[in-house]
């Protein structure tokens, strides 16, 4: 990660890199909440790969630093999970996006205790968005995560590892791994999945296994030549 990303104030999201006006509510939070002075360093993103070094001026940010282009993973690597319950979704979410994950699919699977319909799932997924940008920004990301769903499982285990325990271990080449329910994937589930891997020898929460998989696969990543 670049020195001046990483060391920057705070970083925030706007829309255009090239003219970098918060929205009102970033403004307040630099004045008021973390009281930046002039000339601190602040970095902003478009959540798209672009960012560049600003500074704190009379109350606004002034461009200090040229257009950073970052260039996509190669591969992404995809969380698919049916939610917990509770504020056990949230922090899965803020996690993952710390941690390094670019897609977070939620599942509908047999066993799902959890299940969204009608507006809800505009409400929850809205939500869910906020706190994945929020974690992005307090990482210093400049690509934003995609979130999607609730889909059905069916529909996504065909290309997807699923994590059970006796699996096999997990490889540089799995890019998205499904964590099921908390009564666990029924035997067709695990049939229809493309493959079973192990997140290690102990009994894990959904949300604790959706971290362990995400982190077990960014830093695969972060290796292959």
């Amino acid at each position: 990660m670049d020195e001046v990303l990483r060391r920057s104030a705070a970083h925030v999201l706007v829309a255009d890199v090239a003219a970098p006006v918060p929205d009102d509510a970033t403004a307040h939070h630099l004045r008021r909440v973390l009281r930046l002075r002039d000339g601190e360093v602040v970095t902003v993103t478009d959540g798209v790969g672009r960012w560049r070094a600003c500074r704190m001026s009379s109350g606004a940010l002034e461009a200090d630093g040229a257009i950073v282009d970052v260039t996509p993973p190669g591969v992404p690597v995809t969380v698919a999970v049916a939610p917990p319950k509770g504020e056990r979704l949230e922090w899965l979410v803020q996690k993952c996006t710390e941690v390094g994950v670019d897609r977070l699919v939620l599942l509908s699977a047999e066993r799902s205790v959890v299940r969204w319909d009608g507006e809800r799932v505009a409400r929850q997924l809205a939500r869910l968005r906020r706190i994945a940008v929020e974690a992005s920004l307090q990482a210093r990301r400049v690509w934003l995560p995609e979130l999607s769903g609730p889909l059905p499982a069916t529909d996504v285990l065909a290309v997807a590892v699923v994590a059970e325990p006796g699996g096999r271990p997990l490889g540089p080449d799995d890019a998205t791994v499904a964590i099921g329910p908390e009564g666990g994937w029924t035997a067709a589930e695990v049939a229809a999945a493309d493959g079973q891997v192990s997140l290690g020898p102990n009994v894990l929460r959904v949300e604790t296994a959706a971290v362990v998989a995400a982190s077990m696969m960014v830093a695969a990543r972060e290796v292959v030549p």
